[in-house]
């Protein structure tokens, strides 16, 4: 893509307050997710998020029976560690986005209940990696502690709200970026990566160009994509940018070029928070549909 389009769709993209915002699983929550097992054992079943190669931890207050955890495809799940009263599962390569897979754990006292079931959810990328399990009745101090967490995404969702109301406000073009905060006087540094970027045999797309920019407050990735001979169309739904410790960049948007079922190629814009000059990377960034199919970048640097 002609280094003009890539400067006028990024600017489009900062400057836009209608973009596509995250919220599925935010990659910072306030502890961990709370599940209460009903004592007449409903047959109501919560579903846990997993993803191949990440770890998700559930800890139960009570202890376990080993030999009574039913795992469905458990031969596809590269982790299986059953604790006393913890287990820790790592899907393999092997499972694909979408897919469910019924968890059944039993508990050793044998009081009520003495069982509970939980449906594993194939994420494309991410997964919970902490969930409790509460089977008796909870003390005060862990009502206080998720009153406090409420408060803090509470909080959390009003300064979002107030950025948002802020770009809403903010004027069109290089003024809207300056209004904002966006841009200082060192502008927008960019980078071509292309030539940085493994080629991964199971992209649902192949990466034609990527090139990254880094403004006073966000980054971006303009990757543009070709799909495959014979696909059928492919929108993303949603993104993460991941570094190799496994801390990832809040994701502000993902703005995706208009284009027709002739196209070979689009343009696709993410733009993240990245308050501190020293996030550079490499990071490893993925995209993926409202099915199987995902597309997967490593060794994403920024300027």
């Amino acid at each position: 893509m002609p280094s003009s389009s890539t400067a006028v769709l990024l600017g489009l993209l900062l400057a836009s307050a209608a973009a596509f915002a995250q919220s599925e699983f935010p990659a910072s929550v306030p502890g961990a997710r709370r599940i209460e097992l009903a004592p007449d054992g409903s047959p109501s079943i919560a579903e846990i998020a997993v993803s191949a190669g990440l770890s998700t931890g559930l800890y139960f207050d009570s202890d376990l029976m080993r030999d009574g955890i039913e795992l469905e495809g458990r031969e596809r799940f590269s982790l299986v560690d059953i604790g006393q009263a913890t287990l820790r599962l790592v899907p393999s390569s092997r499972v694909a986005p979408g897919e469910r897979f019924r968890l059944v754990v039993r508990f050793r006292d044998g009081a009520a209940p003495v069982s509970a079931s939980f449906l594993l959810r194939v994420h494309p990328a991410k997964a919970e990696p902490l969930v409790e399990i509460f089977r008796e009745k909870r003390t005060i101090e862990t009502y206080q502690q998720e009153t406090r967490e409420v408060r803090a995404e509470l909080e959390r969702c009003q300064d979002e709200n107030s950025r948002l109301v802020a770009e809403h406000e903010a004027p069109p073009g290089l003024a809207g970026l300056l209004s904002t905060g966006t841009l200082d006087e060192h502008g927008v540094a960019g980078r071509v990566v292309t030539k940085d970027i493994p080629r991964l045999a199971g992209n649902a797309l192949e990466a034609i160009s990527v090139t990254t920019y880094r403004a006073k407050t966000a980054v971006a990735v303009v990757v543009q994509l070709a799909t495959k001979a014979g696909a059928h169309l492919w929108s993303p739904k949603g993104v993460t940018l991941r570094s190799r410790t496994g801390a990832e960049l809040k994701v502000l948007r993902i703005w995706q070029q208009p284009s027709t079922p002739l196209d070979e190629s689009r343009s696709i814009v993410v733009e993240a928070e990245a308050p501190e000059a020293g996030v550079q990377g490499p990071f490893s960034l993925k995209l993926w549909e409202d099915g199987p199919r995902t597309v997967t970048l490593g060794n994403v640097t920024f300027p």
